[in-house]
Formats: structure tokens, C-alpha cells, sequence
């Protein structure tokens, strides 16, 4: 297991019982200087705050002084994974439905490493992908294989977003404890 799998092993259900899931780890920066990049969302959907992430240093801190399983000194960054964000894990694919992606293949697909186009879905564990460069039909990209993705942000990206966050705080809103109007 890679020391950035590690990590995500020790960080995730701590931080799935906070209410976040982690969209991507990764180390950066070389030898020198690393830095360890932890970018989560909330698992209701609703926007992100500079308080989430200060609330995840916190305890992505906390843990990993304990579990140390980075030797070296390194830097702490938490984010979140914003509008454009980097498509990680096989549900995302079908969660951002119909909007642009970027995508780079570790292998040749069809002759080709980088592929942008509208993402149509997944089989299995293969990611459909509409391009008019490459014609009518969905080009299949092995999850597997694909190195890094990313949304590309345009208008209907930032339309859904909106929605996707606004509905989220409806719900919560919605889920609240109401003040009775008799003890008004």
C-alpha cells in the first residue's frame, strides 16, 4: 500500500463519521518539500467552508500524529474540490452526467492518451465518453487506466452546482427541528 492509500485508509472513516467524504489524496512538492493535500466535500452535498476545513486539519492533524505514517515533515493542505473538480472514483462519473471532462489514459485508447468530451455514463468499469472529435459513438475508458480527470467548468457545470447545493440546504432546512409557533 502506497503512504497516500495509507493515508486515505486512516482519514476516511473519521472523516465520513464528521459527515465528509474524501474526493482525492495526494502527496506533492518531492522530497523537499511535501505536501500532503486532502480534498474532501460534505456528504449532504452542501457547500463547503473555510470552517469544514479548518474542522478536517484538525482531525486529519490529530490522527495522523498518532498513526504517523508519513516519516518525513511534511505540509498539511485540506480543500475542497470546487466546481471544476478532478473526477476520482467511478460514481463521479455518472453523478456529473452530461457535463465536459478532461480525461488522460495511462495507455493509449484507440491511439490516444487525452480525451475531452461530455461524459455519458459508465459500464461496468468502463467510462463512456462523448467526443465529436472522435465520432457518434461513446469512446470506453477503463476506470482503471485513466490517470487523471477533470471537470471542465462552463455555465451548465456552475448551474448545476448551484442547484445541487441549494437543494441540499432546502433539505437540511427541511430536516431541522422547527420552533413551535405556540412557544413564539
Amino acid at each position: 500500500m502506497t503512504q497516500v492509500e495509507q493515508v486515505r485508509t486512516i482519514v476516511a472513516p473519521s472523516l465520513e463519521a464528521m459527515g465528509y467524504e474524501v474526493v482525492r489524496v495526494l502527496m506533492t512538492g518531492g522530497e523537499y518539500r511535501p505536501q500532503l493535500q486532502i480534498m474532501a466535500e460534505r456528504i449532504d452535498r452542501r457547500g463547503m467552508t473555510v470552517d469544514d476545513c479548518a474542522e478536517i486539519s484538525r482531525t486529519v492533524s490529530a490522527i495522523l500524529d498518532v498513526e504517523d505514517p508519513i516519516p518525513t515533515a511534511y505540509t498539511l493542505e485540506v480543500s475542497s474540490p470546487g466546481i471544476d473538480r478532478p473526477l476520482t472514483r467511478l460514481a463521479d462519473y455518472e453523478r456529473f452526467l452530461g457535463h465536459e471532462a478532461r480525461l488522460e489514459t495511462r495507455v493509449p485508447v484507440d491511439g490516444r492518451k487525452r480525451f475531452r468530451g461530455v461524459l455519458a455514463g459508465i459500464d461496468g468499469e468502463t467510462v463512456l465518453l462523448r467526443s465529436e472529435e472522435i465520432g457518434e459513438e461513446p469512446v470506453r475508458l477503463p476506470f482503471a487506466e485513466i490517470q487523471r480527470a477533470k471537470l471542465i467548468l462552463t455555465d451548465a457545470l456552475i448551474e448545476a452546482a448551484n442547484a445541487e447545493v441549494e437543494q441540499a440546504e432546502a433539505a437540511a432546512a427541511a430536516a431541522a427541528p422547527q420552533a413551535d409557533a405556540q412557544d413564539a
